[in-house]
């Protein structure tokens, strides 16, 4: 987040040697906290410049049911078998342990379910993950009418918004992927709701409903440009899930014998990795016959070499929470920043 970082109640905490909830009953209510405890916390807050729990959040609290509900576009055991998806709602709950907030996942899928359930779901306030562009879900959100924003896209009126320019962000790792390739390929996340694997030539970016997936074709497409290659020619492997084992998979046969791919720009982490395993089964040499990139910038990139796009999922989520407990406190579209890191699978002299 931009500018300097926002003292919260757990930094209180820390700083005091008790645990949030007890900074909180000091803030909120006194008479459950011993005298001592109580001026070592407030005396902590001073130091670190602590004006105490936000308004809007305490109003949040008084609300119907004083619970954060988390959209998650995607089957329940994402949020806790991919690694981005897991420090996305770590920093979400950060911000509702200091504000002694409930969370509730509610997921969706595509079905004719999802809009009756986000409508009748126990909540004071909505963050939605990614989703498409017409979703029914984002429909039910706005008529519930409670503070609610939008993490990734689609950007809509009325609703929050906090998204990287993935754009950006994919023609700068799709450059670091792409130069000296005579023959790149992508794998892709899902291009519809189906989550329907496929291998396609040159995708046409704007046929795909995620924003997020539409933006990172983009940039791929305007990196291949750049380098003089022909998008029409570059194999997108499409993918059903974020996940290493299907990433190898697909990867191993991408790369079989005679294929010619020698560059693989991943939409994330998690699908580089893969497809750094299956070049390592196959004998191919990273970077020197297969150049790799992924997304995210998590432990497993740095120790396995990988240029990425690296990003604070952690920090977005709790940028996404605080704009709908605290209101004022963060802005209603937001661009978190991103960076490229370039490691040892890439191939040396490509641009900065």
């Amino acid at each position: 987040m931009p500018g300097r970082r926002r003292v919260t109640m757990p930094d209180v905490a820390r700083e005091a040697g008790v645990s949030a909830m007890t900074v909180s009953y000091t803030f909120g209510r006194p008479e459950r906290v011993a005298e001592a405890t109580r001026r070592r916390v407030l005396e902590a807050a001073e130091r670190l410049g602590y004006p105490g729990p936000h308004p809007g959040a305490r109003s949040l609290r008084r609300g119907r049911t004083a619970t954060l509900g988390v959209v998650l576009g995607e089957h329940l055991t994402y949020a806790f078998d991919d690694p981005q998806a897991t420090q996305f709602l770590a920093g979400i709950s950060t911000v509702c342990v200091e504000h002694e907030l409930g969370l509730t996942l509610i997921p969706v899928t595509g079905g004719p379910q999802d809009a009756a359930r986000v409508r009748e779901a126990a909540v004071d306030a909505v963050v939605l993950w990614t989703t498409v562009d017409h979703d029914p879900v984002l429909d039910a959100v706005l008529r519930r009418g409670l503070p609610a924003v939008v993490h990734g896209g689609p950007a809509r009126s009325g609703l929050g918004l906090v998204a990287i320019d993935d754009r950006a962000a994919a023609m700068a790792v799709g450059t670091a992927a792409f130069t000296g390739a005579r023959a790149p390929a992508v794998l892709s996340f899902p291009l519809d709701r189906a989550r329907r694997p496929a291998v396609r030539q040159g995708v046409d970016p704007d046929s795909a409903p995620f924003s997020v997936t539409r933006h990172r074709l983009r940039g791929y497409a305007e990196a291949a440009a750049g380098l003089g290659l022909e998008w029409g020619r570059v194999p997108v492997v499409v993918l059903a899930r974020t996940d290493r084992a299907e990433a190898e998979a697909a990867a191993l046969r991408l790369l079989g014998e005679g294929s010619g791919v020698d560059a693989v720009a991943a939409m994330s982490d998690e699908l580089a990795l893969g497809v750094l395993r299956a070049a390592d089964r196959l004998g191919i040499a990273v970077p020197s016959e297969l150049a790799v990139t992924g997304w995210d910038d998590g432990p497993a990139a740095a120790a396995a070499g990988l240029t990425t796009i690296a990003q604070s999922l952690r920090e977005q989520g709790e940028l996404c929470a605080r704009s709908v407990v605290e209101p004022g406190s963060a802005p209603t579209r937001a661009s978190p920043p991103w960076r490229l890191v370039r490691r040892t699978s890439t191939r040396p002299g490509h641009p900065a």
